[in-house]
């Protein structure tokens, strides 16, 4: 059945596991966010959740949670943000662990829409002569895991766009060599998106005019996995001395000329992902490829061709864009500005300091 008529306790347990899930953010990709609360006499007795990945799942967490401190899961309601698992992956199937905990009850936030496993949960706990509730804070739980829900429908990666302006738009200056022009707390953020993603894309323009090395340093990475470096780089610009070939993290060049610099990392000949224009991508089949590769969650950092181009097809979900009070002179051109995002159907949802420097965060209507 589907509660409707939810009590407060069951929304404050419910609650309660959506916060404790936010401790695996960053590291359970490509799994969801899932948090358990196991409850019984009005009380809350014990709690998990899912903390990186091939760690316990929310569920198996929270049992054992309970067993190290002597509590009895005996008759107990579990309140889960996702239906649980019931095919044997990286862990067991965690409706057997409910079973074996004599578990009586569980609420569900959300139903387990990946194809290759949904269904069998809700239906293995019923059979099992468990009472299951379902839709108990739904969508605040589908928010969460939007990353997640996202690629299980579409197979793709939702899409960030990061940007950093000086005063009057510009990402670069003529004048001189590249240098960073945002505050240390924009860097900061930059780098918490970063941990937060399982891949990064730039231009190959980017990779000679910067070299950056596009990975997590200004954070502490707990149990996260450096992101997936993939460049765009259609006659293999890119040097051979470039960091991001050879730092050892993992990097994915995708070009349409069969050339051989012997790079470190690995490339992907793909003649139709590039039209015969010389900065068109055909987006959809990368973002299909990267998908592929269980990447729900794509930061494209640059550059403004690659921007306009994401930006013109209406593939940004969500943009994070630092505007800087530095004026860099005479310079590229970022191309962003408010009405290029709001065309691009985003609206802006944040706004705040960072630093010296203001963060505007948008998002898709």
């Amino acid at each position: 059945m589907s509660g409707t008529n939810w009590s407060e306790f069951e929304r404050d347990c419910m609650a309660r596991a959506l916060k404790i899930a936010k401790q695996g953010k960053g590291q359970v990709s490509p799994n969801p966010l899932v948090g358990c609360v196991l409850a019984r006499d009005g009380k809350i007795i014990a709690e998990g959740w899912h903390d990186h990945l091939g760690d316990l799942h929310a569920e198996q967490a929270a049992i054992a949670d309970a067993e190290s401190r002597g509590v009895a899961t005996q008759g107990a309601t579990a309140f889960v943000t996702l239906e649980p698992c019931n095919h044997h992956g990286r862990t067991p199937p965690c409706t057997e662990a409910l079973l074996w905990a004599g578990i009586k009850r569980v609420v569900i936030a959300a139903e387990d829409i990946n194809p290759t496993v949904r269904g069998g949960g809700v239906d293995y706990l019923r059979k099992a002569g468990i009472q299951v509730s379902q839709g108990l804070l739904e969508a605040e739980a589908r928010e969460q895991m939007h990353s997640f829900m996202h690629w299980c429908e579409r197979r793709r990666p939702i899409v960030i766009l990061k940007a950093a302006l000086d005063c009057n738009g510009n990402v670069d200056s003529i004048a001189g060599p590249p240098a960073r022009f945002t505050s240390k707390e924009s860097l900061d953020e930059v780098h918490k998106l970063r941990r937060e993603c399982d891949a990064v894309l730039i231009g190959v323009n980017t990779v000679i005019r910067d070299d950056p090395q596009l990975t997590v340093r200004r954070v502490e990475m707990g149990n996260s996995k450096q992101p997936l470096r993939v460049v765009l780089d259609r006659s293999v610009r890119t040097p051979e001395g470039a960091t991001l070939v050879s730092d050892g993290h993992e990097t994915l060049i995708l070009h349409s000329e069969d050339k051989d610099k012997g790079f470190k990392c690995d490339t992907i000949l793909m003649p139709p992902l590039f039209s015969d224009t010389e900065d068109g991508v055909d987006l959809v089949q990368l973002l299909d490829l990267l998908g592929d590769r269980e990447v729900q969650k794509l930061l494209v950092e640059g550059g403004p061709n690659v921007w306009a181009q994401f930006l013109a097809e209406n593939l940004v979900d969500e943009a994070h864009i630092f505007h800087s009070n530095v004026d860099l002179g005479e310079g590229l051109e970022s191309g962003i500005t408010d009405s290029v995002l709001e065309a691009a159907g985003l609206r802006l949802v944040d706004e705040r300091e960072s630093g010296d420097d203001n963060l505007r965060v948008w998002k898709r209507n």
